[in-house]
């Protein structure tokens, strides 16, 4: 699904973000991308969303060049990728069951798709209690399982979570990581970013570790070597 082909990002000033990085995904993983702060782990999944372009080097996305496309490409490749991030980004005017039908609405769903769709997705995440809430009245746990259901609703083939659990106490950092396992076990590809290691340990899946920008450890056996 993912390639990496000796992908080299450089930002301005000479700041080296990823080194020579070669790596596949296959449809159906779980990938955990772990790695401390500076690694280069976000840049690795803004290269896969084409927020930025490789300095060097090529990132395939079901054999689509990304760095080539233009914007009508880069629209459709984005509607395959659902992305949860650390701080949510939920619409706080809106509740729980209008979050999840704007993104169904901004994706030209019809309203008979979203009146059936919604309910079963909220299910899902365990909110259907909290269908009439805004993100205001919801736990910081809530709002992550929320912004979960907003992403997997139009049924992406693959989920990007940035860092998901960095804002969350054990209890709910363990239930939004149920929650991705769970998405995961339907079919969906999963690349988690993180760097708790408890977190990585309980999946048990393939971890990538990146340091300094260079890839040092592709690991099946789901370790976070520190």
């Amino acid at each position: 699904m993912i390639n990496f082909q000796k992908v080299s990002k450089v930002y301005p000033k000479g700041s080296v973000s990823l080194e020579d990085v070669t790596l596949s995904i296959n449809p159906g993983e779980f990938v955990s991308v772990v790695g401390h702060s500076g690694a280069g782990k976000t840049t690795l999944i803004k290269l896969i969303l084409a927020e930025e372009r490789a300095t060097s080097g090529e990132v395939f996305f079901e054999n689509l060049n990304v760095g080539r496309l233009h914007n009508g490409e880069l629209t459709k490749l984005r509607r395959k990728i659902g992305v949860v991030f650390q701080d949510f980004k939920l619409l706080p005017n809106k509740t729980a069951y209008e979050n999840i039908a704007f993104a169904m609405e901004s994706a030209g769903k019809t309203d008979e798709e979203i009146i059936s769709s919604v309910p079963h997705v909220l299910e899902l995440v365990d909110l259907a209690e909290k269908h009439a809430n805004f993100p205001h009245q919801m736990s910081g746990g809530e709002k992550q399982r929320l912004a979960i259901a907003r992403a997997i609703i139009n049924e992406p083939e693959l989920i990007i979570a940035d860092e998901p659990t960095g804002n969350l106490d054990p209890v709910n950092t363990y239930e939004v990581v149920q929650i991705l396992k769970k998405i995961n076990d339907l079919g969906t590809t999963v690349i988690l970013t993180t760097h708790n290691k408890g977190v990585v340990d309980s999946i048990g899946k393939r971890v990538i570790t990146l340091e300094k920008g260079k890839l040092v450890r592709d690991s099946k056996e789901g370790k976070y070597v520190l």
